[in-house]
């Protein structure tokens, strides 16, 4: 019988969600590598990030509320539509990025020992994004423009979120329901992609969920990295043909490192395949590659510390974090 899940790899998985995300928000989304060196060289810690940031597009980006009571930039309003602004620009180094704020809003909630309930999560994002001085992000993605932009019009909350979502930064708010929930797998992996869902809808979504469900879980259990995800028999050729390959070949030229689940998952699979016995290599690997760095990092980070528990992280980046996760309810 597989063994249920301790919380030495529970607590290390949530850890290694955070410090994947740390360590790659101050080069998050640069996609000119040179650029990428030239600016943090080898990102081996934590750092603050710089302005100008070469491959901003925040300068075409926007957000116009339909209402004051939709109004989710606030102070960070000013800095959209200018070119060069950091996405991060006012993040502390071990500091997270929203996403990852977000899931620790939600493991704050799990901490009151509640059931699990959508309705209170969703009430709490609202009251969170719409209370000015909550986070001090200046990205807002785009799935929560679509969500404020919903709600503001009146759209019930289990309706705001969009239904064609493809980005792998949702499942950075799914990963703590699926570890916090794992003693009971089936429980965890339904939950779940439950909340994934109010934020993240669509078949794409879906199907990358359950993928990295079944495989954090499976590791959680008891089964090795590279036989949880060689086992799924999706991608496991394509992965285990490009292992001798450099990851900027790998993660640029076969997958692209940008967001989108049908690039981003592989991506993110090859680098835990290939450095499953060195988290803290995966990890600097997956932030040197560039593009949604920490998208990937904090799936990766999840994965590798289910696998290695708390000896996975260096003390300098399990301590860094400025809001490390708070201990999970088991």
């Amino acid at each position: 019988m597989p063994n249920p899940p301790d919380d030495n790899h529970i607590r290390a998985a949530l850890y290694g969600l955070f410090i994947g995300d740390a360590l790659a928000m101050p080069v998050h989304w640069y996609y000119d590598r040179e650029a990428l060196v030239r600016d943090y060289g080898r990102v081996t810690g934590y750092l603050a990030p710089k302005n100008p940031h070469p491959d901003s597009i925040l300068w075409r980006s926007a957000y116009t509320p339909p209402n004051r009571s939709a109004d989710i930039l606030h102070d960070q309003a000013p800095y959209w539509g200018r070119r060069g602004i950091h996405y991060h620009q006012f993040l502390k180094p071990g500091e997270n990025t929203l996403n990852i704020k977000l899931a620790r809003e939600w493991l704050l909630l799990a901490g009151q020992k509640q059931p699990y309930s959508a309705a209170s999560w969703l009430a709490h994002l609202v009251e969170f994004m719409t209370t000015p001085g909550t986070h001090q992000d200046t990205y807002i993605e785009e799935y929560l423009r679509h969500f404020f932009t919903a709600y503001g019009n009146g759209t019930p909350l289990t309706d705001c979120g969009r239904k064609d979502e493809n980005h792998i930064g949702g499942l950075a708010l799914f990963l703590p329901v699926l570890i916090v929930l794992s003693r009971d797998r089936d429980v965890a992996r339904k939950t779940a992609l439950q909340h994934l869902a109010l934020t993240h809808g669509g078949p794409a979504m879906a199907r990358g969920g359950q993928l990295v469900a079944d495989i954090l879980l499976d590791v959680l259990y008891g089964t090795s990295l590279p036989d949880a995800i060689l086992s799924r028999n999706v991608y496991n050729q394509q992965l285990a043909s490009l292992l001798d390959f450099p990851d900027p070949v790998v993660v640029g030229r076969h997958f692209s490192p940008a967001c989108y689940l049908q690039d981003s998952i592989p991506a993110t699979l090859y680098l835990a395949l290939k450095y499953a016995d060195d988290p803290s290599e995966a990890l600097i690997a997956n932030t040197m590659c560039g593009g949604d760095n920490a998208g990937r990092g904090a799936v990766l980070g999840a994965l590798l510390g289910a696998f290695h528990g708390m000896a996975a992280w260096p003390e300098q980046w399990a301590g860094g974090l400025v809001d490390p996760p708070p201990t999970p309810v088991l």
